[in-house]
């Protein structure tokens, strides 16, 4: 029994540590989790052997803070325990002057565990339920709850409960001060950045996607062009992409409303759209067999269609009006397509996918310009047709089958 007593003590004494680390550094802007080994290396990289740490167990300098393997699980243990004693505490007396005692408790310690545990919902909404019911929250309240979040992020940059808590602050700055429109400046480039060391991560781009409300018109055209170099560089990274169509279907929704500006916007809207679809081939042509790219076309061809080829007083695909420039966009589209069928004698898989995606794109289309399909028959001749039909059969007969569905071939 003494021994376990000691060892509790221990314990406590080590979230002790942990905190008074945290409590003497505030700019700490990164943590992560090392073996014991490499705190020799790390004191070498950083050319000091005297360094400010705690213990053994911690290594902090230049506001980069790592943390020992060996006692995270111990560490977590007691760092929960601890939060969850002074959170009840607080519940039990929220409603009376002692309470107040417990907020500093409760914020401390759920502190220390979301940055060993980042997915411990309970401690999420117990800071938020302390910040909720706060009189006059203070925007350095909300701007500390960022700082946090960032920190743990750099060490889990695809937890879903730290991205969810970000935006849930934004809400919480935007009701009470209006939205500054730097934070979602700098929430903007933190994605881009976290993008570049996490690959493939969903969560924060969806985090992206939705700041997108919340940004001016400026702002928009700002983003389509500072991620544009980043989307050509990671052509196989489709959440970027979904990133550039809210931009566009941001760009969009001006000329849902009629107004003074009507003509203004559609003319911008007009020259963003053609200059996407141009820079969309060059990178179709480039990487070939990048299903992303070509999902991207059918985005961009589709809203082309709707508001720039037909009537928008109809909502069926008839009512294309086959002007010169629809006429001539889809010339494009039938290039585009002739280009992407050569496959070579090696049969290399690149040519093979980038002749299945674009004759399936081509086939997708003629669901939405009726007219193109007679217009393929004309301009590709019943050979290159064929061929067209037998690539997507091959690969995608559930998607041929519906199209005859459709159309009439």
């Amino acid at each position: 029994m003494g021994q376990g007593s000691c060892s509790q003590e221990d314990s406590f004494d080590l979230l002790n540590q942990f905190e008074h680390v945290l409590d003497s550094d505030p700019l700490i802007d990164e943590v992560g989790f090392i073996h014991p080994s490499q705190f020799t290396m790390l004191d070498k990289e950083s050319g000091s052997s005297d360094y400010n740490k705690t213990s053994t167990n911690f290594w902090n300098q230049d506001h980069k803070l790592g943390i020992s393997t060996d006692i995270l699980t111990q560490l977590c243990r007691v760092a929960k325990h601890a939060f969850l004693a002074a959170f009840n505490e607080y519940k039990r007396h929220e409603n009376i002057s002692s309470g107040v005692s417990f907020v500093s408790k409760v914020m401390k310690h759920s502190q220390a565990v979301l940055l060993l545990s980042s997915d411990f919902g309970t401690a999420w909404n117990a800071r938020k339920l302390i910040l909720s019911r706060q009189n006059q929250p203070t925007l350095e309240a909300f701007t500390e709850e960022l700082r946090l979040s960032r920190l743990i992020l750099s060490n889990c940059p695809k937890s879903e409960p730290t991205w969810s808590h970000r935006r849930w602050i934004i809400k919480m700055i935007s009701r009470s001060f209006s939205t500054p429109q730097d934070i979602v400046t700098k929430e903007s480039e933190l994605v881009e950045s976290i993008g570049e060391r996490s690959k493939m991560n969903y969560r924060a781009w969806y985090h992206r996607c939705w700041l997108v409300s919340y940004m001016t018109i400026e702002q928009v055209l700002q983003e389509l062009n500072k991620s544009k170099r980043w989307a050509g560089l990671h052509v196989a990274d489709s959440s970027c992409f979904h990133y550039r169509r809210r931009l566009m279907l941001r760009v969009l929704e001006p000329l849902k409303v009629k107004g003074s500006n009507a003509n203004d916007d559609e003319t911008e809207a007009h020259k963003i759209w053609m200059e996407e679809l141009d820079w969309n081939k060059e990178l179709v042509k480039r990487y070939l067999g990048r299903e992303a790219l070509w999902l991207h076309r059918r985005f961009l061809s589709l809203n082309w269609i709707m508001y720039f080829c037909r009537n928008q007083s109809s909502e069926t695909g008839e009512s294309i009006v086959m002007n010169e420039e629809t006429v001539i966009f889809i010339d494009n589209e039938i290039h585009l397509l002739e280009s992407s069928m050569t496959v070579p004698d090696n049969k290399f898989e690149d040519f093979q996918a980038q002749a299945l995606h674009a004759s399936a794109y081509m086939l997708w289309l003629t669901k939405h310009i009726p007219k193109l399909w007679r217009m393929l028959e004309e301009k590709l001749g019943t050979e290159k047709l064929k061929c067209v039909l037998n690539t997507v059969d091959q690969e995608r007969p559930s998607l041929l089958l519906q199209l005859k569905h459709n159309n009439d071939y």
